[in-house]
């Protein structure tokens, strides 16, 4: 944590010489990735209204879907659950490092919302599933667009989710994703 702590410092140091897109501009990201939740893995799915509030900022609502199998620890037992799909609602802002000599352009973000989370079943238990409430959480995000095409790496920090008898499950992953939006003018050299 304090590595990303100074890394962000560092960062915003350098945006002296940022430049980015066009202020007051709408625009939409459609993202598909990969996740790592605690053991097992899946994909995501991600759509995210922004509106630039300035030429190297952006503010958005993000509406993310992530299926994926977790692992189950407790009780001297450690299980991957079903596959199962996790919805977060966030609202998020970007800051972009950009030099305005290219369409090369570096971000940090964060976000904070609420995440309703998939009940949880393992076929090993029978058919049976544990429901599980929806939990408040935020995101970190690092990475980077190059034309309209977007790469980004983001850790969503979710609450574990207590299964009773010393099981549960832990509900934060972590993201890749590849990218597109449409909108928000031009990077502006």
């Amino acid at each position: 944590m304090k590595k990303l702590f100074y890394a962000f410092i560092v960062m915003v140091s350098l945006a002296q010489w940022a430049h980015a897109q066009e202020q007051n501009k709408f625009r939409v990201g459609l993202d598909f990735g990969y996740v790592m939740p605690d053991g097992g893995g899946g994909i995501l799915l991600a759509i995210e209204p922004k509106y630039n509030v300035a030429d190297n900022m952006n503010i958005g609502l993000r509406f993310e879907s992530a299926a994926m199998a977790k692992n189950i620890k407790g009780g001297g037992l450690t299980l991957e659950a079903d596959l199962a799909a996790s919805t977060s609602y966030l609202g998020t802002f970007d800051y972009y490092f950009h030099n305005g000599s290219s369409s090369f352009a570096p971000f940090m973000g964060a976000g904070a919302g609420y995440s309703t989370l998939a009940n949880i079943g393992v076929q090993e238990l029978g058919p049976d599933e544990v429901e599980v409430d929806g939990k408040f959480g935020g995101l970190i995000r690092a990475g980077f667009e190059l034309g309209k095409f977007r790469v980004a790496a983001s850790y969503n920090l979710i609450g574990k989710s207590d299964l009773g008898d010393g099981a549960e499950v832990k509900n934060s992953y972590f993201g890749i994703s590849l990218g597109f939006y449409i909108g928000g003018g031009k990077w502006k050299n």
